[in-house]
């Protein structure tokens, strides 16, 4: 179950099923994708917050009670879910926040890592169990091997190794790791530093950083070059550099 409310220009999407750790099945990422759309669409929603409901699982990954290799060749289009997930993710021109309040495995792995910023609970445990079960994770790997060393990416997977929330910060697969009684006013703080952003740049600067990161230097360096006029074309650019010689808050249009 996905649940979805929108106050104050935040829009928070939480993974709301805590009895059985806010699993993933495909009905789930349906949602979780529609939900992020739904945000990226809203006019009056700047910032996504990613959650999962209770403190004891931000999600333990793919709902393997619902006939997961039951029927592995007919269920392929259906698996397609979490990769449309990941795009949606990338592609919504809004900061997407994960709040990572407990147990991160599998395809909640990947999902918590996808988050534009991720902000994690000291005490979370985090990692890629799925070889345990004679699975591989594969859709997760393409937003993984974006975030982290191979080599240790790798091990990862090959031995079903959890990791703590201190090491995924060293791996580079969260922003920051809190206290857990201080998770919320981190998350609070991140919202109100970027709702006091250019929501232009921030949408522009998403979908070039995104686009590039794949890119050979060359043509990166084109990109960029490109992105870089865009954003200065914007009425928020204008308005920027205007507050900053008059030396006054800018009042962001958003275009």
């Amino acid at each position: 179950m996905i649940t979805y409310s929108a106050a104050s220009g935040v829009a928070t999407i939480t993974i709301d099923d805590p009895e059985r750790r806010n699993p993933l099945s495909n009905e789930a990422m349906q949602d979780l994708r529609a939900a992020v759309e739904r945000a990226g669409q809203d006019d009056g929603v700047a910032v996504v917050v990613l959650t999962g409901a209770g403190d004891r699982a931000f999600s333990a990954g793919g709902d393997l009670s619902g006939g997961f290799v039951d029927s592995p060749l007919s269920s392929h289009e259906e698996r397609s879910s979490l990769a449309d997930l990941f795009r949606a993710m990338r592609l919504n021109p809004k900061p997407i926040i994960g709040r990572i309040n407990g147990l991160a495995l599998g395809g909640g792995f990947g999902v918590a890592v996808a988050c534009d910023i991720t902000i994690a609970a000291d005490d979370v445990r985090m990692g890629t169990p799925e070889v345990g079960l004679g699975l591989w994770p594969m859709m997760i790997s393409a937003v993984l091997v974006r975030a982290m060393p191979r080599k240790a990416l790798m091990e990862m997977m090959m031995t079903g190794r959890i990791i703590d929330s201190a090491t995924a910060l060293d791996l580079g697969l969260v922003t920051s790791v809190v206290p857990r009684e201080s998770l919320d006013t981190a998350v609070d703080e991140t919202v109100a530093t970027l709702l006091a952003k250019s929501p232009a740049a921030l949408a522009l600067g998403k979908r070039a950083f995104y686009a590039m990161s794949d890119m050979d230097i060359d043509t990166a360096l084109d990109t960029m070059h490109l992105g870089l006029t865009a954003a200065a074309a914007t009425e928020d650019a204008a308005e920027g550099v205007a507050a900053f010689l008059e030396k006054r808050d800018p009042e962001w249009k958003g275009r």
